[in-house]
């Protein structure tokens, strides 16, 4: 696990997008020094060296970066190939936010049988009506048919009694002496009387496969008979926090501070639609490192920290002693640049996320947000622009990604958009994607939306 990164200047598009954090900073002792040297870019700093083999000559070498948008391309496309969980049956009370993975077929007509719109009477050929005593309630047994010239009370839902040619709203209907029951308006046959197998018949599809369980698709899947549910199943997610240095309670003190990453990735991920099966804490401990992927169960590990060349930032060796394949080495974007994804097993896969908290939030959307949805059959989300209301100072290679407020119909870059700051993501309705070079004010940015903006807390499904 490194330090904090450096602390950002108090206006959002200026001097973070220049500042490296230390872990980035890291991140670029891979490259041999002569390497870094005649790559020096215009600030002074030091770009991205090429690639190189890695093994004891070379160990941990530093590449070149993968471009933002490509990164998250490669995140989407990296379960294609990979063994997939097998579909399962779930409650229609636990299918909130899971995918169909059957069409969803009607076990009877809808309805099921004629029934009444409308409160009113159910009549039989034409008025004036002789009513009846009781009346037809939903949900009980079948009534008496009527015969030409009788009414009776009905109530909406109810089943239509045989025999009946309309129901006459009770807005509509007068009733007059000895029981006679007169119309007020105008009537057509079948008016206000909603005919078996309107909406479907049995057998009909309802809905494809792939299609998002929502609550109106709870709401159909049992209208049509359904007590489960055949769907893809959540992606399970464990959580593994690094650091000798972060504490669980308190405040700071002797160089040690409070762990905010832990509190703040299982429920990120929740609303991601993952199934968070544990948060574990395992310092700065290589062994314990190894041995928590190598016996993981999920099918996503999401490591925080440790993914630079730091004395304690274990993520790369021990990825390299276990065989797993890295499909992500380092991404060109600020903050988060040292982020990595890897597969571990043919069936699961890990994101490396970097120790500063906004880097990580980077990470967790760059890398971990594409690949959950590939998992859970969730598809990609349309992607949608809106003018700045100021310039922003971008990176002069890499992509930004820059907390922004909604006002109106422009985006607010927000202040404390430094790597190691929470406090402007905190108010943020998304992330601006800022291409290198940065862009001017009323430039019209790609937004990420935060999955709890467009849902609320808690209910997010997508």
């Amino acid at each position: 696990m490194t330090p904090s990164g450096t602390h950002a200047g108090p206006h959002a598009g200026r001097g973070d997008a220049d500042d490296l954090d230390v872990e980035e900073a890291l991140a670029l002792v891979r490259a041999p020094k002569s390497d870094r040297t005649d790559r020096a870019d215009q600030t002074g700093r030091t770009a991205p060296a090429p690639a190189r083999p890695s093994g004891p000559e070379h160990p941990h070498p530093h590449h070149d970066a993968t471009p933002w948008p490509e990164a998250r391309d490669l995140a989407a496309r990296a379960v294609r190939d990979a063994t997939r969980r097998p579909h399962v049956s779930v409650a229609l009370s636990d299918a909130l936010g899971l995918v169909l993975a059957a069409p969803l077929d009607a076990l009877s007509d809808l309805p099921s049988f004629d029934t009444s719109a409308m409160d009113g009477w159910a009549v039989a050929g034409p008025g004036p009506w002789q009513i009846r005593d009781g009346g037809v309630l939903a949900g009980h047994a079948p009534p008496e048919p009527l015969t030409d010239g009788e009414a009776v009370r009905i109530a909406t839902g109810a089943r239509v009694p045989a025999g009946v040619t309309a129901v006459l709203r009770s807005e509509h209907g007068r009733t007059g002496p000895q029981d006679r029951l007169h119309a007020t308006t105008e009537m057509s046959h079948g008016q206000d009387i909603r005919p078996r197998g309107q909406e479907c018949r049995r057998g009909d599809q309802l809905l494809p496969t792939g299609t998002l369980v929502t609550p109106a698709v709870l709401g159909l899947a049992a209208a049509a008979g359904y007590d489960t549910l055949t769907v893809v199943p959540r992606p399970r997610v464990e959580v593994l926090v690094l650091g000798d240095e972060l504490l669980t309670e308190g405040l700071p003190h002797d160089g040690l501070i409070r762990d905010a990453l832990g509190p703040m990735l299982a429920p990120w991920l929740r609303t991601l639609g993952a199934e968070v099966i544990a948060v574990r804490r395992l310092g700065d401990d290589a062994k314990a490192l190894r041995r928590a992927i190598t016996t993981s169960r999920a099918d996503l590990i999401v490591t925080t920290g440790g993914t630079a060349a730091g004395p304690v930032d274990h993520v790369h060796p021990t990825l390299e002693r276990i065989g797993a394949e890295l499909l992500v080495d380092g991404v060109a974007v600020r903050p988060g640049h040292p982020m990595l994804l890897a597969r571990t097993k043919a069936d699961q896969h890990l994101v490396g996320l970097p120790g500063n908290p906004l880097a990580a939030v980077s990470g967790l959307l760059t890398l971990a947000e594409p690949l959950l949805r590939a998992l859970a059959a969730h598809p990609a989300p349309e992607p949608y622009r809106m003018p700045l209301r100021e310039a922003v100072q971008g990176h002069a290679q890499d992509t930004r990604l820059v907390p922004v407020v909604l006002r109106g119909e422009r985006a607010v870059p927000l202040h404390y958009s430094g790597p190691a700051m929470l406090r402007g993501i905190a108010t943020a309705d998304a992330l601006a994607v800022v291409p290198p070079g940065g862009a001017a004010q009323g430039a019209e940015m790609e937004l990420l939306d935060l999955p709890w903006d467009t849902a609320g807390i808690g209910v997010c499904f997508t």
